[in-house]
Order: C-alpha cells, then structure tokens, then sequence
C-alpha cells in the first residue's frame, strides 16, 4: 500500500453503459496505458477491471464493467449482474452514452435503473465529435430528465476531447483517504491476465465478422529470461473445430497476424521484448464451465 499525505484522496468509479458505448476507450485515455480491452465487435468486456490514475492528490480506481444489454445466455447473464454490481460498490458511478446512437433502447434501459444505484452519478456523452451541439444539449437534458446527475460531460474517448475535465472532477469528489496502490500502478489486474485480453483484441478485430462470441484466451505460461524478455505462451479457445481452422487462416497467416498485433502490445504493458506462441484448441461448450467464469471474475449463473 503507498504512503499518502493527510490530504490524499482515494475511490473506485464505474463506468456503465451498453455495449459499444465506448467505456473501455474511456477507461484507457482516463488512465492513459491500455488497461481494457477495445473493439467494434460488441460484448467484448467480460470481466470487471480496475484502471488506476493519479490526478493531483487522488488517486482514481476506474471499474471498466461489462456492456449491459438484454441477457440471453448464461454468460450474457453473468456479465450485466457482473455490470451492476460494480455500479453498486463504487463512490461513483459514470453513466456513458454513444451521442451518435442517441436515447435508443438500451441507453433508456440504463437511464430508468440508473436511479437505483447509490451514491453520486455523473453522466458522459461520448462521441460528441460526430454529432451536433444541438442535439447534444438536447440529448444530455432529456437523459437527465428522470436521474439526478451532479454533473454532464461530453468527450470524445478516441480524440481525449474532454477526459481531462472528468478526470479532474473526479478527482475532487472522491472521499479523503490513503492511496490503495503504488503511484507506478495502472492497473490491479495480472500481466497474465492483461495480455491474454490483448491477444483477444486482436483476435475479434481481425475476425469480428467472421468469429462467434463465444471464443477465450488464456495464458497458460508467462517466464521472464535472462536477457530481460518475456516468453508468453497463450491459448486461444473456440467450441468448433470450423472455427479453429478460421482463427488459425490458410496456411497459418490469420494466427500469425494475430499474434505479431498481440506482441507488440503486451511487450508495451510489460515493459520488455515478448516472445509470443499462440495455440488453437476446440473446447466444446466452454460457456457452461463453472471453471471458465471463476477465471473471468464472473459468477457462475445456476439457472
């Protein structure tokens, strides 16, 4: 635990909102290293993950959780209880919505549950670089119409327009209190478990149209060697055999690609040369695994 001055100040705050909202944009420039995974394929953050920033004094614990949309699989069910919860524990909570997308179904969906949730919510237009002042002043007061919020921020996650004023206003209205990690630290989560979320990254962005939801990665080997590099051995799982012949491409390229996008970010997050060695392997069923969601950090769903 750091040592902190009497005036410090410390706190958790989630960031809420349907997929594809941009929370795991926001929750990397507010910290400014990738601590979250990015992609266009929608659903693609599972767990809960803590980024961790330093502004001034406070020290800003930032809780990426999972999109929360309409539940159809096990899985899908444990991530949106996996969502709110993380809303529930935190000092505050971030309310995102995509101003490109408006109030559509889902984003209402969140606004009307948002009022159950304790403590103080501030809400985050994000997007605003693509849509009209007009209708952005529009949007933030019928959002606001039935959820009190102590404030209204309009950014751009991508561009970095705006986070600064977030991040500074945070920082103000979190609790006093001792820093719970190191100023060096940006995030709680294992390398291990940062770079697997990498590869997974890159995995739906080279196949986001081609590749079901239903695909993991797991490191399964992380040593550091004598020349100060990194050996990481990963593998990624599918439930069909279809789907390890696409992940794996015709003579090995997709794989290859894949892993060379992979490197280079884990080798930024660890600080060190990466030696990266991808498998493919058919788990069948996986998403009915107890195992697999203890992994994830996620409950199991009995029903």
């Amino acid at each position: 635990m750091a040592e902190a001055h009497p005036d410090t100040r410390c706190g958790f705050v989630a960031l809420i909102g349907a997929p594809n909202a941009g929370k795991s944009t926001l929750l990397n420039a507010l910290v400014g290293s990738k601590v979250s995974i990015v992609s266009h394929k929608v659903q693609t953050t599972r767990t809960v993950v803590r980024g961790i920033a330093i502004e001034g004094k406070a020290q800003l614990i930032f809780v990426d959780t999972p999109g929360i949309f309409v539940p159809r699989r096990r899985l899908d069910r444990a991530m949106v209880a996996s969502a709110w919860q993380g809303a529930s524990d935190a000092d505050l909570t971030g309310i995102l919505i995509d101003a490109k997308k408006g109030l559509d179904e889902e984003a209402q969906a969140i606004l009307a549950k948002a009022g159950d949730i304790k403590g103080e919510k501030f809400l985050v237009l994000n997007k605003v670089d693509l849509v009209g002042k007009d209708m952005l002043l529009d949007l933030a007061r019928r959002a606001s119409e039935n959820t009190t919020f102590a404030a209204v921020f309009m950014v751009s996650a991508l561009t970095g327009d705006g986070v600064e004023d977030v991040r500074r206003w945070i920082a103000q209205r979190l609790p006093a209190g001792p820093w719970l990690y190191p100023e060096d630290q940006i995030s709680d989560a294992p390398l291990r478990q940062l770079a697997a979320e990498i590869t997974r990254e890159k995995l739906y962005q080279r196949l986001h149209q081609e590749l079901p939801y239903q695909s993991t990665v797991e490191t399964e080997s992380w040593k550091e060697l004598k020349d100060g590099s990194v050996r990481v051995e990963q593998t990624i799982y599918v439930e069909r055999e279809s789907q390890r012949k696409i992940v794996l491409g015709r003579g090995g390229q997709t794989i290859k690609a894949i892993g060379a996008d992979a490197r280079r970010d884990i080798a930024e997050v660890a600080e060190a040369p990466v030696h990266l060695f991808l498998f493919v392997k058919v788990r069948e069923k996986w998403g009915d695994d107890p195992e697999r969601y203890r992994q994830m950090g996620l409950e199991y769903p009995k029903d």
